[in-house]
């Protein structure tokens, strides 16, 4: 069984997110395309509840076959034929999506397949756009997972495409809600995104069972997140009170709004660069947190904001190494400051060895060396969007 996901705005941090969730090492993989990865394995996975929990994905669905453009119409027909025996209905919507550099024509394609779905008795309404492929948005209001259908394409090599079908997108009205809806939030600080915080964690590689410690809890986004994904002992710590307010405010509405009866979460309003003189000696299975990134807006020194994060990082990395277990990762960002167009991370981090920890690889060695991959020198992925100051560097830590 082979299955497809579409990649998000930074493809890599997305692959990233699906090597650690599904452990992928060793198995078959195929980066198709920049914005596609194709995943060859034994397992059945439960893509509609997959997806709710990764930030990263857009939509993900199931490779039907590896087909020639020349047959491409007849293998659509066999999908909408399948979907009328699974759903009963001749009259259902479709859409196509094509994923790749090259040019297809997707309109005469959809109209020639519409025509001959109608030879066969069904009756087809395209759903189209001016896109080459169609958002989540349209996916989800057109209703083409339950009930219509949405083709994927995408090249394999030259001769050769992959044919599939979406069975699943990503939740964005939900991820809006939580993002927007929440009782409490910070914009003057900055707010980490409910996605990114998924990527986050999903990026520890660990399971809901671990302890999971989030020390710069800021308005509680990460720890919020981690109950929907099932995490149910965590602790959170900052040293603003209004941090912590809002922190508790914000769980008790995502349980109240999810359902979610039980936990053992903890917030303390205490500084994380003290957290060991409040938690146990190896206590905690991840931590995942973003701590303060620098000014935001307004002009300052960016050598004064990089000598003060550097030590507030030193300090907070050797807390984190007494509480954290012997077989424990940490996933945090880092500020990369921009300045006329190039990016500087002035942060010095020889510390690292000093307080037990060195990075580790977020991509596979020969993922790495996809063209389709942007890391760091050490590494690391670069995540932010146009007009950002700060932009977040996505690190990894392994307890030495």
């Amino acid at each position: 069984m082979a299955y497809f996901f579409v990649l998000g705005n930074n493809p890599t941090l997305s692959v990233a997110e699906i090597f650690a969730k599904f452990n992928l090492e060793e198995e078959k993989y195929h980066w198709a395309d920049r914005d596609i990865l194709v995943w060859e394995n034994k397992r059945s996975i439960d893509l509609k509840e997959a997806i709710r929990t990764m930030g990263g994905t857009v939509k993900m669905g199931e490779v039907i076959q590896e087909i020639q453009e020349k047959e491409l119409e007849a293998g659509i027909i066999s999908i909408l034929e399948d979907n009328q025996k699974k759903t009963g209905q001749n009259k259902f919507k479709f859409g196509i999506s094509f994923y790749g550099k090259d040019r297809l024509g997707i309109k005469d394609l959809a109209m020639n397949v519409k025509k001959k779905a109608k030879e066969h008795g069904l009756s087809c309404k395209w759903v189209g756009g001016k896109e080459k492929t169609l958002s989540s948005v349209a996916v989800e209001k057109n209703r083409l997972i339950d009930g219509g259908v949405e083709v994927v394409l995408f090249r394999k090599n030259k001769d050769c495409y992959f044919l599939g079908r979406t069975l699943a997108v990503q939740p964005f009205e939900d991820l809006s809600y939580r993002d927007y809806g929440r009782p409490a939030r910070d914009d003057r600080s900055g707010l980490l995104p409910p996605k990114l915080a998924q990527i986050m964690i999903n990026l520890t590689g660990f399971d809901h069972n671990a302890i999971l410690a989030d020390p710069f809890c800021g308005s509680g986004t990460v720890l919020t997140e981690a109950l929907l994904m099932g995490y149910r002992k965590f602790i959170g710590t900052d040293a603003s009170s209004r941090a912590t307010r809002d922190t508790k405010k914000n769980i008790q509405w995502i349980t109240e709004h999810f359902g979610i009866k039980d936990h053992k979460g903890k917030i303390y309003e205490k500084e994380a660069t003290k957290v060991s003189s409040f938690l146990e000696e190896n206590s905690v299975d991840i931590i995942v947190t973003e701590p303060f990134l620098g000014p935001q807006r307004g002009k300052h020194s960016r050598s004064k904001t990089a000598r003060n994060l550097s030590k507030m990082y030193s300090e907070a990395l050797e807390e984190f190494s007494k509480i954290l277990k012997p077989s424990g990762k940490i996933v945090m960002v880092w500020p990369v400051f921009v300045a006329k167009k190039n990016f500087h991370n002035d942060l010095k981090f020889i510390f690292l060895e000093l307080k037990g920890f060195k990075i580790k690889k977020i991509l596979p060695e020969k993922v790495a060396k996809n063209p389709y991959a942007k890391l760091t020198k050490r590494g690391t992925i670069i995540y932010g969007r146009s007009g950002q100051k700060v932009w977040r560097e996505i690190v990894v830590l392994e307890k030495n």
